[in-house]
This record gives structure tokens, C-alpha cells and sequence, in this order.
């Protein structure tokens, strides 16, 4: 027999940690590392400092959770584009539009703060780098996935891969500046490029 409440109970818990979440997601991106302190996060996210301390008891605890909602946020993401792909000559456009979103979002303006402090903190590192990798792994298939859906062309991979990495050029070019007006032209002149390489491999 069920707690009478318990439910609601459990359901405002795990609204309560989303929002928690979400803030330290807002203010990594926007403040940086240092800025993000519990206290901080539960004032954003509108909930007493006692309530985050019993979902978060520290801040390493705070950052693990983070980082794993980001990445697993950004790996669905990922998955799901898969599944929305246009069929058609605007296919290559739309997964490369796609490709630099993941990396030009909130979430990875969030991470690149966690790399930084992961360069320095050997423990914070290894939560991050096998996510990472999975993040990489599952952007990647994205990418071949548009480029290459019946998978005739052998040259994808390693144009999904340059895609990938100018998606995150972009991504860390977007952090210092407004860098939207030259990247939509360098990421238009990629599109064609694709296009021919596509077209003549």
C-alpha cells in the first residue's frame, strides 16, 4: 500500500533537482566556472540553499550531475536529428545547421567551462572524457547519417568529421563574440563544398 502524498512528493523532488540543474546549465554558460556556486545555482533556480545541499551535499556532487545531464542532453539531441533528416538536396545543409547547433548551444557553452576546470582537476576529468567521447560518437552519426544515408559514399566519414570540427570552432569563437554573421557565411561556402565532394566521390 502506497504513502498517501508520496508521489507528489517524489514528483516535486525531481522538479526541484531539473530546475536545479537547469540554473547551474544557465549559469555556467553565462558566468563561467567560478561564478557557479551552489548557493548561487539555488537562488537562480528559486529554491532554498537547504533544499539544494540535500540534492547536491557539495559542489562536486553539483558538477557530475551537471555534466552528465548536459552530455546525455546533447547525445538525444543528437539521436533525435537523426530521425528528422530531410530527404533531398537540402539534406547536407540541414545536418550541417544541425551539427554546428549542437556545439554553438547553451549546453556547450556549459561544458566548455567544465573542460577548462577538467584540464586542472584529474577526478573532474575522468567523469567528463568518457562523455565526451559518447558525445562525439553520437554527433558523428548525425553528421554521416545526412551525408551518406544509403551508405555508397566512402569519403563521409572523414567529411563528417571536418564538419565536426568546424562546428566546434564555431562553438568556441562564439563564446568571446557574436560571431553569428561570419560563421552563417563560412558555414554556407561548407555546405557547397560538401555538395561537390558529395557529388563527385
Amino acid at each position: 500500500m502506497s504513502t498517501p502524498g508520496r508521489e507528489p512528493q517524489q514528483d516535486r523532488s525531481r522538479a526541484t533537482r531539473e530546475r536545479l540543474l537547469a540554473a547551474a546549465v544557465e549559469l555556467l554558460a553565462a558566468r563561467g566556472w567560478a561564478a557557479t556556486t551552489v548557493a548561487r545555482v539555488a537562488e537562480d533556480a528559486g529554491v532554498s540553499r537547504g533544499a539544494a545541499q540535500h540534492h547536491f551535499p557539495t559542489r562536486e556532487a553539483l558538477f557530475t550531475a551537471v555534466i552528465e545531464e548536459m552530455y546525455e542532453t546533447m547525445i538525444a539531441q543528437a539521436a533525435q536529428l537523426i530521425e528528422d533528416l530531410p530527404e533531398g538536396p537540402d539534406r547536407v545543409g540541414v545536418v550541417v545547421n544541425q551539427a554546428v547547433s549542437i556545439y554553438t548551444g547553451t549546453p556547450f557553452k556549459a561544458a566548455l567551462q567544465v573542460w577548462s576546470a577538467a584540464a586542472s582537476d584529474e577526478a573532474l576529468g575522468d567523469v567528463i572524457r568518457p562523455l565526451e567521447a559518447k558525445l562525439g560518437r553520437a554527433a558523428h552519426k548525425l553528421v554521416v547519417a545526412g551525408l551518406d544515408p544509403d551508405g555508397t559514399r566512402p569519403q563521409a566519414y572523414r567529411l563528417a568529421q571536418i564538419t565536426l570540427d568546424l562546428a566546434r570552432g564555431f562553438g568556441l569563437a562564439d563564446t568571446l563574440t557574436d560571431d553569428s554573421r561570419r560563421r552563417a557565411g563560412v558555414q554556407a561556402a561548407w555546405v557547397e563544398q560538401l555538395a561537390v565532394a558529395l557529388s563527385t566521390g
